[in-house]
């Protein structure tokens, strides 16, 4: 049903969001380090949530009856400047992710596999989404990073999210 070159680009997507899974885990970490616990936990849930992402297009490549072949994960960086560098940097991976769904919506296009762009429907949407939270957070960080009170309730703030799977997954 999908053509081996969209196979080949779902299969590499299912990479990139295994790899983004364990990005977020280590900057989770490194906020739990400093004590940071309500931010570790918004990071947390993003690597949870790259997990259901690629679960779903492992799925889908399934359903449709295509070879999934399991990439390899590089090793995520784990030293990070500041929590200003790593909300920035989210929200650069974010648009990485955003370009690479682009990319396999425009050969399903080309090809006229309405299927998959069908499917891939609800990763545009979704990115959507994870751009503007990351965008809008690393404002927030910028304006509270310098001041401890602030920090706390930013950090407060950001425990409060919990991962909740997509009914579709």
């Amino acid at each position: 049903m999908v053509s081996e070159k969209i196979a080949t680009l779902i299969n590499e997507q299912i990479a990139n969001e295994q790899y983004a899974a364990q990005y977020y885990l280590s900057m989770s970490a490194w906020f739990s380090a400093k004590d940071l616990d309500g931010i570790a936990n918004y990071f947390r849930v993003q690597s949870k949530e790259e997990l259901m992402h690629a679960d779903k297009m492992f799925d889908y490549l399934n359903d449709v009856g295509a070879e999934i072949i399991i990439g390899e994960i590089p090793k995520p960086p784990h030293l990070f400047e500041n929590a200003v560098d790593i909300f920035i940097k989210a929200l650069e991976h974010e648009k990485k992710v955003t370009k690479s769904i682009f990319n396999i919506v425009k050969n399903a296009n080309d090809e006229g596999d309405f299927a998959t762009t069908s499917f891939l429907q609800w990763f545009i949407n979704e990115q959507v989404e994870e751009e503007a939270n990351a965008s809008q957070y690393v404002t927030k960080i910028k304006m509270v990073s310098d001041n401890p009170s602030a920090l706390y309730l930013f950090d407060q703030e950001l425990a409060k999210r919990v991962f909740v799977a997509d009914a579709n997954a």
